[in-house]
C-alpha cells in the first residue's frame, strides 16, 4: 500500500490518500479545499480509482472539497453520524471562519461505529470513536501498517481545540487515553494538521494529555 500526504485548502489540512496498484483501488481520508487537484494525478499514474472517501470528522477544512471528489469519483462516503449535522449544514462553521467561502454538503453512505472493522485495499482497518474536538470525530487504526489517522483529536505536541460547537477538553482527554494512548507506542500519528508523530512521543511529551 502506497500513502500520499496531501496538504491542501486555505490552513492546510492533510489528506491521507491509501493506493493499492496491485488491486487499481485507493480511499482518500478526508477532502480539504482543492485537493482533488492532487489525488486525480496519482490515480491517473497509478492507474486506481477512488472506491471510498474516509471523513475523521464534519468540519469544514477536512470536507470543504468532499462534493467534488464524490461528484468525479462516485466514492463511497463514511463518517460517525454526531457529525451528521456538520456534513449537512456545513454553514454551522461559518461563524468561526475570517472569510465568505463555498461550503457545499456531503452526505454519508455509511455510518461507522466504534469497533467497526473496514476491509479494504486488501488490509484492514479498525475505526474509534475520538470525540471532544467535535461530536463525530474517528480516526482509523491499521494493524498491519502500523499507522493511525486521528483527524484533529491528537498533534504532535497538541491536541485539537474544544471551543467548536460540541467540544469538551474532558472528553477529548478521555478519548485521547482510552483509544489512542492504548495503541502500541510505535504505531505512527498521521493528524489532521502538521507532521506525523508516534504513540509513544505523544504519551512521554505531550503537554496536554499523558499518557
Amino acid at each position: 500500500m502506497i500513502l500520499h500526504i496531501l496538504p491542501a485548502g486555505p490552513i492546510q489540512t492533510n489528506a491521507y490518500l491509501l493506493i493499492a496498484p496491485e488491486r487499481g483501488e485507493a480511499v482518500l481520508i478526508d477532502a480539504p479545499g482543492d485537493v482533488w487537484a492532487q489525488v486525480a494525478p496519482l490515480l491517473t499514474r497509478e492507474k486506481c480509482r477512488l472506491t471510498e472517501l474516509w471523513l475523521t470528522h464534519g468540519h469544514w477544512d477536512h470536507t470543504q472539497n468532499a462534493a467534488e471528489v464524490v461528484r468525479t469519483t462516485k466514492a463511497k462516503v463514511r463518517g460517525h453520524v454526531a457529525d451528521k449535522p456538520f456534513y449537512e449544514t456545513p454553514q454551522i462553521m461559518s461563524a468561526f471562519l475570517s472569510e465568505r467561502m463555498k461550503l457545499e454538503p456531503v452526505f454519508v453512505d455509511s455510518w461507522v461505529q466504534q469497533g467497526e472493522i473496514l476491509d479494504v485495499l486488501g488490509t484492514t482497518f479498525e475505526v474509534r470513536h475520538v470525540p471532544g474536538h467535535c461530536p463525530g470525530n474517528v480516526l482509523f487504526y491499521s494493524v498491519a501498517q502500523k499507522a493511525v489517522f486521528v483527524g484533529d483529536a491528537l498533534f504532535a505536541g497538541n491536541v485539537g481545540r474544544t471551543d467548536f460547537p460540541g467540544g469538551s477538553m474532558e472528553m477529548l482527554a478521555d478519548s485521547i487515553r482510552r483509544q489512542i494512548y492504548t495503541l502500541p507506542d510505535e504505531t505512527v500519528v498521521y493528524p489532521g494538521h502538521g507532521r506525523a508523530t508516534t504513540v509513544g512521543e505523544e504519551k512521554q511529551y505531550n503537554p496536554h494529555v499523558r499518557g
